[in-house]
């Protein structure tokens, strides 16, 4: 892990090492292993996508999002911060999970979570479809407590079971309310729309307590408003941000599992989120990126700009944490 003392190491030069040259890590970063195995923010892959209710694929989204992240560069601009400075980030690689059996699979999940969590680390994770979010809200809320929710998603996720099955990429965030391990005062979805099964699912949504900022709000009010009724919705939480790339409009992420007309563009999502660099952010995920259905890369360079702006925000916080 990074200390005061010493330098993060940061991203292979592209001056010197042409960006389509040498392994695919997030954004050309030093493995774990090349770090000592000790890091300030771990991009970590689950390649899993056996809970989905759609069109599979998102076990390869994790590698898709790491392909299109050579060109990230190590200064953002947006957030005047050259986060891989600021901060040791490292790809901690894959966790693997058991894709015949959904229960094994979210324990592997958590217990990897809880081992990169309990060196130090804040995660960045690159799914792997939704299900994947509730192990790692567990593992979250071992170490800080009830965690602020902010989730982007044109759906949901608060349904009850499919076909009898409990964990699901549709039910990780009632599993997460019934469990305990979310902050009912502080929870959000952001960029809703879509047909539902029936007004019943927004009744027990709100019920969870849930707000909700649809898509039409967005347009409607601007991505400033929304991101500062959300900053006030969250305090000073910790904050476990889940996104979702179907939240973007498919002319934006055609590349996903259950994509919804009229959804976010990607420059909506990326000003809402640099819009929470002052909350507590302490990990981060972005799922059900599916590059069978993509093109051009569209969807992994959105996601990978999406995730590049979640470490951003995590590594001023560490460098700030660190006076």
């Amino acid at each position: 892990m990074n200390t005061p003392s010493s330098e993060p190491r940061g991203p292979v030069d592209s001056s010197r090492i042409p960006r389509y040259a040498g392994p695919a890590t997030f954004a050309r970063l030093p493995r774990l292993d090349e770090v000592g195995g000790r890091t300030d923010v771990a991009v970590v892959g689950v390649p899993f996508d056996t809970g989905v209710s759609y069109r599979p694929g998102a076990r390869f989204g994790g590698n898709a999002i790491r392909e299109a992240s050579r060109l990230l560069r190590p200064y953002n601009p947006a957030q005047d911060a050259s986060p891989f400075a600021l901060a040791q980030v490292a790809d901690a690689g894959d966790i693997a999970a058991n894709p015949f059996n959904i229960n094994e699979a979210v324990e592997t999940i958590e217990a990897a979570a809880d081992d990169l969590l309990g060196s130090g680390a804040r995660m960045m994770t690159l799914g792997g479809d939704h299900t994947i979010a509730l192990p790692l809200l567990r593992s979250v809320a071992k170490k800080h407590g009830p965690v602020a929710l902010l989730h982007f998603d044109a759906h949901l996720d608060t349904w009850d079971t499919y076909f009898g099955a409990e964990y699901t990429h549709g039910t990780p965030f009632r599993r997460a309310v019934e469990e305990g391990i979310l902050d009912t005062e502080a929870l959000s979805h952001v960029g809703t729309r879509g047909p539902l099964y029936g007004k019943q699912d927004l009744r027990d949504d709100e019920k969870m307590g849930f707000g909700i900022v649809t898509s039409a709000d967005v347009m409607r009010r601007g991505v400033d408003e929304v991101a500062d009724q959300l900053r006030q919705r969250i305090g000073d939480r910790p904050l476990y941000i889940s996104i979702d790339i179907d939240v973007l409009d498919p002319a934006h992420a055609p590349g996903t599992g259950t994509p919804e007309a009229g959804g976010l563009t990607s420059r909506e999502l990326l000003e809402i989120i640099r819009g929470l660099a002052s909350c507590n952010l302490v990990s981060a995920d972005v799922v059900e990126v599916a590059p069978a259905y993509d093109h051009a890369e569209i969807t992994s360079v959105a996601a990978s700009h999406t995730a590049y702006e979640l470490t951003t925000i995590m590594s001023r916080q560490i460098a700030a944490a660190r006076g």
